[in-house]
């Protein structure tokens, strides 16, 4: 059985963490900022996690994390 390719996009974007959950920045928050509210702004700074039906498809498109 040959190795599975990751998917280039989505290695840059993901990580797994120890329970197997994918971490993600939040898109949008690179420039345009300034008509954005404060509040918005600052929900875009944390990261957060996939949701169960998104985590199915990154363990498909990210095989060995």
């Amino acid at each position: 059985m040959p190795k599975l390719k990751s998917h280039s996009g989505a290695k840059k974007r993901f990580r797994a963490n120890a329970a197997g959950k994918f971490k993600h920045e939040h898109p949008g928050q690179r420039h345009l900022m300034a008509p954005l509210g404060g509040k918005r702004r600052r929900f875009l700074r944390g990261s957060s996690v996939l949701n169960n039906t998104d985590s199915k498809t990154m363990r498909r498109f990210l095989p060995y994390s």
